[in-house]
């Protein structure tokens, strides 16, 4: 058996934000391997959920790390010109790597080369395998109930949501899998593809795939990880090829409290919960015609529990529908309003 990784998570300027250091966050909270540091020249000598923040790779070896990650979303996907010496530096150091960038770095002739030399992997998380193509009908005869989780916005918890109900699943001993459709979710459990990189026409195609490959994972239950949200201007396409391709019986809607416009697109609002709902649910397949089962809603930006029970319950009276933060207040409630669907799979 290989070795288990020990993770230095790359967030340089980022570690501390909630958006473009998402990555870094999920892989602390839910990897299967240990983060041992956590590199961010900004905050060095400081902690992060216990873990150490350090300002160098030299000072991360210390804490004995087997392979670097870069933990940060970037505009475009692309590397930041000072992180080159910082990937130059991990390599040298004997650290495979592991990027979830659009910018390929195994791509990357000198950096390529450096690996050679230094023996050590360099992986490209959101590199599409080969061999796809569009959908087969295959994700219609999967023998297990898919989840896909939905949004009102990017980065509120889709992958979050899904994580937490695949973990509740579990802990009440039902076969559920977590399905990885980004580059968090893969490094977090260490299979999936990320679709936002596939060819637009194969998207569905890859979606099928991972279904397929869930349910061959012992998964009868499968909490796919959802992307984009069908009303972003610029993510939208990716939103709709994975509900096309998972083909899911039932969706989970997340939604961040008080908020009313997408996230970076000025004058772009969100719609009112229920017409999401309704909207989710025609563009459905009309094979199969799924339903929203509840509303997971992240009430990070409220102070108190106080505050965040109220917003839950303003939003289930809005839309007649379950309602929750699974992280606040566990995943019980939600995990209940899916298993009470009709198609629920029970083993």
């Amino acid at each position: 058996m290989p070795e288990p990784k020990r993770y230095l998570i790359l967030a340089e300027g980022k570690s501390a934000d909630p958006h473009y250091g998402k990555t870094a966050r999920g892989i602390i909270r839910y990897a299967s391997h240990p983060v041992v540091a956590i590199l961010d020249s900004t905050r060095a000598g400081e902690r992060e959920q216990g873990i150490p923040v350090v300002g160098t790779v030299d000072a991360a070896l210390v804490f004995g790390p087997t392979t670097a990650v870069v933990g940060v979303a970037t505009q475009g996907g692309r590397f930041p010109p000072a992180w080159r010496e910082l990937l130059r530096s991990c390599i040298a150091a004997g650290l495979d790597v592991e990027n979830g960038l659009h910018e390929f770095i195994s791509e990357d002739p000198e950096l390529s080369e450096l690996a050679r030399r230094h023996d050590v992997e360099l992986r490209d998380l959101r590199k599409p395998p080969g061999g796809l193509s569009v959908p087969t009908g295959a994700n219609l005869e999967v023998d297990a109930t898919i989840v896909l989780t939905v949004g009102s916005d990017c980065a509120i918890g889709k992958k979050t949501v899904a994580l937490e109900l695949d973990l509740e699943a579990r802990r009440r001993g039902l076969e559920s899998v977590f399905v990885p459709t980004g580059q968090t979710g893969i490094a977090i459990a260490g299979w999936g593809i990320a679709v936002d990189a596939v060819v637009a026409d194969f998207l569905a195609g890859a979606a099928e795939r991972l279904v397929v490959e869930g349910a061959e994972r012992g998964g009868r239950l499968l909490f796919v990880e959802g992307q984009g949200s069908i009303v972003h201007p610029m993510y939208s396409g990716v939103t709709l090829g994975l509900v096309h391709g998972s083909a899911p019986h039932a969706y989970v809607l997340c939604h961040l409290a008080g908020a009313t416009e997408i996230e970076g697109c000025p004058g772009h609002p969100i719609p009112p919960l229920p017409e999401l709902v309704e909207l989710y649910e025609r563009i459905s397949l009309p094979r199969r015609p799924a339903k929203v089962a509840c509303i997971a809603l992240n009430t990070a930006p409220l102070q108190s529990d106080d505050e965040a029970r109220e917003a839950i319950a303003a939003v289930s009276r809005e839309t007649g529908l379950p309602t929750d933060d699974p992280v606040r207040f566990g995943a019980a409630h939600l995990l209940d309003s899916v298993l009470a669907r009709p198609y629920a799979a029970t083993r």
